[in-house]
């Protein structure tokens, strides 16, 4: 379910199915332990199922508050519109802002230069 790969010294976590509230709990310990595993890196999340849930989209704003306590940049990609808009409007405002971008390639060049320099 959980692919990672690190390019341009940002983690990039991705979610090739769609997040079932039967597994939303060991997706999100998984995007955790990646997350801290790979700190200082930003992180981007790529939604990359056409329909995402609700349980999906709990799991990715849950990681963003991780990220933000933890002072690590994160951005979320999906091609869904709908998904966007609810992840722009429920993401925690008392942290880092969570940027959401339709493609991975944009989120990945935004988030680049802060990385660590050993992970360039």
């Amino acid at each position: 379910m959980l692919h990672h790969t690190i390019e341009r010294g940002v983690l990039v976590i991705t979610l090739h199915n769609d997040v079932s509230l039967g597994n939303r709990v060991a997706v999100a310990h998984g995007i955790a332990s990646l997350v801290k595993a790979h700190m200082p890196a930003p992180v981007v999340i790529v939604l990359a199922a056409s329909a995402v849930s609700a349980a999906a989209l709990g799991t990715v704003l849950r990681a963003h508050l991780m990220c933000s306590r933890l002072q690590v940049l994160m951005a979320v990609v999906t091609p869904s519109a709908p998904a966007r808009r609810v992840l722009e409007a429920n993401a925690d405002v008392g942290g880092t802002r969570l940027v959401v971008f339709a493609r991975s390639g944009q989120a990945i060049e935004a988030l680049a230069g802060f990385g660590p320099a050993w992970a360039a």
